[in-house]
């Protein structure tokens, strides 16, 4: 290498063009330089769009719609995103009106995607949140097969509409916080939210009052007990939002004054913006059956009004029939997942783009998931998993992984504690094979895939760091690296090792350093078939040669033969070299 700038250019270039065609294409091709984009608006350089169609082309002077939309939903993203709406309008009259049907120009490819260029250029840099969407999804698919076999658990039968839900419903969506989305099994059936709703209503109640007022009527520790038990903390408060107690109170707190219809109109306005206006709807045979099995539920209703556990002036049964209301509140896991990725992304529906919560309000949230989210199971659940969690009577499992997705899992089959049995297996497999628990540790994580890192983005870092390092003549960064547990064989796309960079700079401590700290191999080819001492030789350091023949001498005598052909083929060659 002429340069340490040629060096690392030349091995990021090569090394980063065996990922996805179309989008390692944009990768190499679009730039945000000052100097770029004023070259652009000048005319000198294509536009965005046009970088965008020469890249999904390939070579082509007209591309088949279809290419551009499976390209487009390979990055995650759906053609029904909100988002794009201009774009697939756009492309809708296009091909209706176009006399090469479903073919696009350059031109006419540059009017269907211009209103929404920015996100596609992200989508197609790979920007977002979990660059390589694929392969992802593929490893989600192989966890929801291996959740599907699990048999075990009981669906809940103490009201009709749930006991009618076969035990084999199985779905599990996701949405991370750039719109990704993902989905398998029956996620298009309506199912009731239960309980899952009381992390959504809590979240409400802060974003509309805070959360002083709001734990003046509410604790925040877990309760330790069955989530619909008679009991109130030292303070005669329900212990957290969670448990059924904290969740009537905390039904109180919303549109205090306003009449159920109001008020349910106000959450329900609240929950599709959430979902990003996806299918939030409302099962009235299940509020009329929660509200007629209702007893234990008014017996704690009963319980709190004597303690003053209520607002001034609250109407203890008006609320009790809004809580069913709530709880009969109808999602699918699609939708579902939409609500949990705006949790995810801090209040914005990542979807539509629009503030739905406050931060406070999902922080909150978020710390009372985690730590009381899933009954009497959420201290096993935050031990095992680390995420914010809430699961429900119907068979949900609403999950965040905090800046990255949302997930909801859906399966009808309960065990002895109340939480979904394929999804309890389905978010502990996700968490061993991803480092998404909230202490794996981001830079040193062991045997766990992290899907917000670009693939082949590690081994690029890690090639660059050794060579550059052994160019460099840096002993110290070596063993640095060395001490990491880093393949100190590792080569680019030429097939050299650090200790072909070495040799070539003439850097006998980094040679003596590799060869015997590291044991690399001493006699690695690269693409040429070149060995280090080939390249030593060829710039003329007479002391590596020198280095390097004494360590093939003793290797070669603890491993006899091993080098001797080898250094008599280049014996002449030396002597020549040498004079």
């Amino acid at each position: 290498p002429n340069s340490a700038d040629d060096l690392m250019t030349r091995t990021v270039s090569m090394l980063e063009h065996s990922g996805n065609h179309i989008q390692n294409q944009w990768n190499n091709t679009v730039t945000s330089c000052p100097v770029s984009l004023r070259r652009r608006k000048a005319g000198l350089l294509p536009s965005l769009e046009d970088l965008l169609f020469y890249t999904i082309a390939d070579g082509q002077e007209k591309i088949p719609a279809h290419k551009f939309i499976t390209a487009l939903k390979s990055t995650g993203l759906r053609t029904g995103d909100p988002r794009l709406k201009e774009c697939m309008d756009m492309l809708k009259i296009t091909l209706k009106t176009s006399s090469d049907g479903v073919m696009l120009d350059r031109h006419l490819f540059k009017k269907c995607v211009q209103s929404n260029i920015v996100l596609l250029t992200q989508a197609f840099r790979k920007k977002f949140v979990i660059p390589d969407f694929q392969p992802f999804a593929s490893h989600v698919d192989e966890l929801y097969e291996s959740a599907k076999k699990l048999s075990g658990g009981q669906v809940a039968d103490y009201i009709p509409q749930l006991a009618k839900f076969s035990p084999d419903l199985w779905s599990v969506a996701l949405c991370t916080v750039d719109g990704q989305r993902h989905t398998v099994g029956d996620t298009k059936v309506p199912f009731c939210l239960q309980s899952c709703v009381k992390p959504l209503k809590y979240a409400i109640a802060v974003h509309d009052h805070g959360t002083e007022y709001v734990h003046h009527f509410i604790g925040k520790e877990p309760s330790g007990l069955r989530f619909n038990k008679l009991f109130l903390n030292d303070d005669d408060k329900p212990h957290n939002p969670m448990v059924n107690a904290g969740a009537i109170v905390c039904t109180s707190l919303i549109k205090q004054g306003a009449s159920n219809a109001e008020k349910f109109d106000y959450v329900m306005n609240f929950l599709n913006k959430m979902a990003g206006n996806e299918y939030v709807g409302f099962s009235n045979a299940t509020f009329q059956s929660e509200r007629e099995s209702g007893d234990r539920n008014f017996a704690i209703g009963y319980y709190m009004k004597e303690k003053k556990c209520f607002p001034e002036g609250t109407d203890m049964t008006s609320i009790l029939d809004f809580y069913f209301q709530l709880c009969s509140i109808e999602v699918t896991c699609e939708s579902a997942s939409v609500m949990a990725a705006t949790l995810a992304n801090g209040g914005f529906c990542p979807i539509t783009g629009e503030r739905v919560l406050s931060p406070e309000a999902v922080r909150n949230t978020l710390s009372l998931m985690h730590s009381c989210g899933m009954y009497d199971f959420s201290g096993q659940f935050a031990f095992h998993v680390g995420l914010p969690a809430k699961s429900g009577v119907s068979g949900g499992i609403l999950l965040v992984v905090p800046n990255v997705m949302g997930v909801m899992c859906w399966s009808p089959p309960l065990d002895k504690l109340g939480n979904s049995v394929r999804g309890i297996q389905f978010c502990t497999d996700l968490v061993s094979l991803f480092n998404f628990h909230n202490y794996d540790n981001l830079r040193h994580f062991a045997k766990k895939l992290d899907p917000r890192r670009e693939g082949g983005d590690q081994r690029v870092k890690s090639v660059i760091n050794l060579l550059f390092a052994a160019y460099s003549g840096d002993v110290s960064a070596l063993r640095r690296l060395a001490l990491s547990s880093m393949d100190m064989e590792q080569r680019d796309y030429d097939s050299r090792t650090a200790l072909h960079v070495a040799a070539a700079e003439g850097h006998t401590e980094v040679i003596r350093f590799l060869l015997e700290a590291c044991k690399v191999n001493p006699v690695p080819r690269d693409r040429w078939g070149n060995t280090p001492l080939d390249e030593a030789m060829h710039f003329g350091h007479h002391d590596v040669v020198t280095l390097l023949h004494q360590f093939y001498y003793l290797d070669s005598r603890s491993r006899p033969g091993r080098h001797a052909v080898r250094l008599q083929a280049r014996r002449g060659r030396q002597i020549l070299l040498l004079g």
